[in-house]
């Protein structure tokens, strides 16, 4: 098991570097309707053989172009918080992002641009719980300026979706 896959991390990809061609394409949107498509039936939906098809999938996987997992609703598994936490950093942002990646409430961390260096989505059990993850866990770093919070109150859309084409 690699780094990336026992801390949930996604490894940031050169940008431009990665080719798709219209099997890869078609590959992904068949997963991305339904990541357990069995072999058997992804094959013939991209004009491929199961073993064909099986190697285009892990050498996607392979190349950090997609991940395969189980996307869970927190709410529905009893966490009651979510929240975006905006920073502002002072010094390398970079340190930063990885220190809070590093922290188990954190799910998201992405440098911006603009107004904020980082985006950081949070799960908490509780009000309590948050405050404790901003105060003890966020806001003590090293590198940390300034927090904006944003308590989500509802999810209307979230998807995996996307276009890749």
């Amino acid at each position: 098991m690699t780094a990336r896959e026992k801390t949930g991390v996604a490894k940031s990809a050169p940008r431009g570097k990665t080719k798709l061609d219209a099997t890869d394409v078609a590959v992904i949107h068949e997963l991305q309707k339904d990541g357990r498509l069995p072999y058997s039936k992804l094959a013939p939906a991209i004009g491929l053989s199961e073993a064909a098809a099986r190697q285009r999938v892990q050498r996607l996987l392979d190349r950090g172009v997609m991940q395969i997992v189980a996307v869970t609703d927190p709410i529905q598994l009893g966490s009651k918080i979510m929240a975006m936490v905006c920073v502002r950093t002072s010094g390398d942002a970079r340190k930063v992002a990885k220190e809070i990646s590093g922290i188990p409430e954190s799910i998201y961390v992405v440098a911006t641009t603009g107004s904020f260096d980082l985006m950081v989505e949070i799960v908490c059990q509780s009000h309590e719980h948050l405050l404790q993850v901003l105060n003890e866990k966020i806001r003590g770093l090293s590198g940390v300026a300034d927090t904006v919070v944003f308590m989500y109150l509802g999810t209307y859309k979230h998807v995996f979706t996307y276009s890749i084409s």
